[in-house]
């Protein structure tokens, strides 16, 4: 039997009531999960994150992305990661990426609850062995390895579904366009989380929830 993945909607946005609106808004679609982008905020105090994390009341991934991957985050490597520290104790999931410095990924780590160690690459998708490789190291250091890619030609979207494929508790994206099926394709291979969006959404290739739930449940059956 298949299991029913975790469909999550990313949080972008600058302000608290932004937030919650798009917060209630993925409850409301039907979302499992929240992923709260720090790296967006205006406001990085941790008490107040804390806070906020607390109004969402909802399961919850917090991440602090950082700029080489897409994030939004201005200050120092410390100061990313520190943050993350804070507020680990308030999240279901810390995600965390592979290249952070080893000191600062390693007290995330040891703070959070659950980790999902990642990897992103916007303009290209690594050879098989190379994300073979990520994949391992990830699983050596948190509960869920987590990819994502950018394709460049079909091959490379098969070689993402192939990661999946080998590894249990991955998460393997290949953005755009070419990789969307990916979202949807990769749950039935194990993936244990897709991303999903209310119509935006924080990366190339985003399919809604609806959407995502509709293809998910009717591949794998729902029984509810």
């Amino acid at each position: 039997m298949i299991l029913k993945p975790l469909i999550c909607v990313p949080i972008l946005e600058k302000d608290r009531k932004s937030v919650l609106k798009v917060a209630s808004e993925a409850v409301n679609a039907g979302a499992d999960l929240v992923e709260l982008r720090i790296d967006a905020l205006l406001d990085s105090d941790p008490q107040s994150i804390i806070h906020l994390m607390e109004e969402i009341n909802y399961p919850l991934i917090a991440t602090n992305r950082m700029r080489e991957e897409g994030g939004h985050f201005m200050g120092s490597e410390a100061e990313r990661t520190e943050i993350l520290v804070e507020v680990a104790d308030h999240a279901d999931y810390i995600d965390i990426e592979l290249q952070t410095d080893e000191k600062c990924r390693s007290q995330v780590i040891r703070a959070a609850k659950s980790t999902i160690i990642s990897y992103h690459d916007f303009q290209k998708t690594p050879y098989l062995n190379e994300l073979l490789e990520v994949v391992k190291r990830e699983k050596e250091l948190g509960s869920i390895a987590k990819f994502a890619v950018m394709p460049q030609n079909m091959q490379d979207t098969l070689n993402v579904l192939e990661v999946v494929n080998q590894h249990d508790n991955t998460i393997g994206i290949a953005m755009g366009k070419m990789g969307r099926y990916t979202r949807v394709v990769a749950p039935l291979l194990g993936s244990p989380i897709t991303y999903a969006s209310l119509g935006g959404g924080s990366a190339p290739g985003q399919l809604d929830v609806k959407h995502t739930q509709e293809i998910i449940y009717k591949l794998i059956g729902d029984d509810d």
